[in-house]
């Protein structure tokens, strides 16, 4: 099992140079002709094709149904596509098995709009459940992690700024203190790819900010690379450092977030910019 400090500081001594080594290192995640249709034969995703490079922030935009949820999900497996190639660093994710599948998988973290915490239980022992795919499942059900463990969910929970929250109980905490367990819950697996579903769909102006700023320190600070959907074109300016616009399944735009013209935002949401851009 990898340390806490021996990650943190492979990541940060990397973090410098990600930006200026971008353009040349090899990707990281590749999709090709990915395809999605549904057993009602509604197509969520036809024929997607796109490269990630190591370090990017990439934000997803497109409107409800444009297939923003299932891209990530097909990423993460947890929803099979019906055609096409995932590869991460160039395995191929819709055709591996058993120990290989398991492996890529850890390095792929996932958070959710609904946070997907077990109200129940204390920050701390949610932010544990990240690491269970290095302990059996009958540890898992005792609660019996290592104290190597618990160091670093300590840590990652002091790096979302809420460590002095970690024995209360996840439901008395508010949804943007929910959603920075989540992130250090999917620290826990010390991932190179962070997917985030609508991670602020659902909070307050202020509290959504709180959660893209500690999405940002991941990304840049830890070096780990971010796929985000987000609905507000302030957040994918002001975050994101590439753009990609689905529509019915398809891709419509892939670039820079100054780029986004009236006429490119028009074709993918069916309407002009607003003059003001409110979060």
């Amino acid at each position: 099992m990898t340390s806490f400090k021996s990650w943190q500081l492979s990541k940060v001594s990397g973090s410098r140079e990600t930006a200026k080594q971008c353009k040349m290192t090899q990707d990281i995640l590749k999709l090709r002709k990915l395809t999605k249709v549904f057993s009602n034969q509604v197509v969520a995703l036809d024929s997607v094709n796109f490269s990630v490079k190591p370090g990017e922030f990439v934000a997803v935009i497109g409107l409800s149904g444009s297939g923003k949820s299932t891209l990530l999900k097909c990423i993460n497996h947890v929803t099979s596509p019906t055609s096409g190639e995932i590869l991460f660093r160039n395995q191929d994710l819709v055709q591996a098995q058993g120990e290989t599948l398991l492996k890529i998988r850890k390095k792929i973290a996932m958070i959710f709009q609904g946070y997907n915490l077990i109200s129940r239980h204390s920050v701390l022992n949610n932010t544990l459940m990240g690491s269970l795919s290095e302990i059996s499942s009958l540890k898992s059900i005792f609660g019996l992690f290592t104290q190597t463990q618990i160091s670093e969910a300590t840590e990652f929970l002091r790096l979302v700024g809420i460590e002095e929250k970690m024995n209360v109980r996840a439901s008395n905490l508010s949804g943007g203190q929910q959603q920075r367990v989540a992130i250090a819950r999917a620290l826990m697996q010390k991932p190179e790819i962070l997917l985030a579903d609508e991670p602020v769909a659902s909070l307050d102006p202020k509290s959504a900010d709180t959660v893209m700023r500690y999405l940002k320190f991941v990304n840049q600070k830890l070096s780990v690379t971010v796929v985000c959907n987000l609905h507000y074109l302030s957040l994918v300016r002001e975050y994101g450092t590439r753009v990609i616009g689905l529509k019915e399944g398809r891709i419509v735009f892939d670039g820079r977030p100054d780029e986004i013209s009236d006429g490119i935002f028009q074709n993918i949401y069916g309407e002009s910019l607003p003059r003001v851009d409110f979060r």
